[in-house]
């Protein structure tokens, strides 16, 4: 078994078959990556994308709600983060922002040849999210489902993700009663906490290079090249300030929607705040995030 660094609060996590791996990325980087395991062979893979200023160990509990169900999850401590960072935060190495898009590629690459045949979803949190979208640009065809956690359009971020200095991004927490700093994520208290402990959460990003390539993923032209078939689901908080109040993530789908593919479904939920993963009403997103796994990746077991 691999100890995880960070994690959630709550109940206990159960037990899971837990290894790494590592791949690497084409400017060199050893990609660090947990692969969590199903009881019995897998019936499908689940591709787990985290955001800025995070990591992968901070979704075993999903994982073990997939594992549950019968999936595989394979979970990488993006470029600059977690332990694939090896203590250098928000060092994006030679290929900056779309490494990271090609990292997502090189990823399923991998998870094609350990599991040849079987279907692959792909879940992207924030900016794993953008990294979703990007890659969907040009590799529709190599994924099954996907779901977009705490999204948006993203042409209304390009001016501060492409910004020279590091992100700000206290203005999120403007609408919040002000505590930590970081009440934007959540509001469950003890996660925002647990966040703030974690050594490898909430360092100051710098700027990533070649950002700006990111603004393709708002090009209706672009768009338009995603197979009409492909089921997505975007979840998120009215409350989460990307998707200012409901009508970003609602643009989202309907770019989406206008571009051909049929089945788009947005789950907005009351109250909510950015990590729906980590918020008050967790269990209800993850089981709509199962059901959704479930219904297109090939039913219960």
């Amino acid at each position: 078994m691999v100890p995880l660094p960070g994690g959630q609060t709550g109940a206990k996590v159960p037990t899971m078959d837990t290894s790494t791996i590592a791949f690497t990325s084409r400017d060199g980087i050893a990609i660090q990556t947990y692969v969590f395991m199903p009881a019995g062979e897998p019936r499908a893979v689940v591709q787990v994308q985290h955001g800025l200023a995070e990591h992968a160990g901070r979704y075993r509990r999903f994982a073990a709600a997939l594992t549950a169900a019968g999936y595989a999850v394979y979970a990488p401590d993006a470029r600059g983060s977690g332990q694939t960072a090896q203590g250098s935060y928000g060092r994006w190495g030679e290929d900056g922002w779309p490494g990271w898009v090609d990292d997502v590629h090189r990823l399923r690459d991998r998870i094609r040849a350990d599991h040849p045949g079987l279907p692959v979803g792909l879940f992207g949190h924030s900016m794993g999210s953008f990294a979703t979208q990007h890659y969907l640009l040009d590799h529709a065809d190599d994924v099954d489902a996907v779901v977009l956690s705490g999204s948006t359009e993203v042409s209304w971020l390009m001016p501060i993700l492409d910004a020279e200095e590091p992100a700000d991004l206290s203005a999120f927490n403007a609408p919040f009663v002000h505590r930590t700093g970081f009440e934007w994520l959540s509001r469950d208290e003890a996660e925002v906490d647990a966040y703030m402990a974690d050594p490898a959460c909430g360092w100051e990003a710098p700027p990533l290079p070649q950002i700006i390539t990111l603004a393709a993923a708002a090009d209706p032209k672009r768009v338009a090249a995603i197979r009409n078939d492909l089921p997505l689901l975007i979840i998120s908080g009215d409350a989460d300030p990307l998707a200012q109040g409901g009508p970003a993530v609602e643009l989202l789908a309907s770019r989406y929607r206008d571009a051909g593919l049929t089945d788009v479904e947005v789950h907005l939920y009351p109250g909510a705040r950015h990590e729906v993963l980590n918020e008050t009403n967790r269990d209800e997103v993850t089981g709509d995030t199962i059901a959704f796994f479930d219904r297109t990746l090939g039913g219960r077991r």
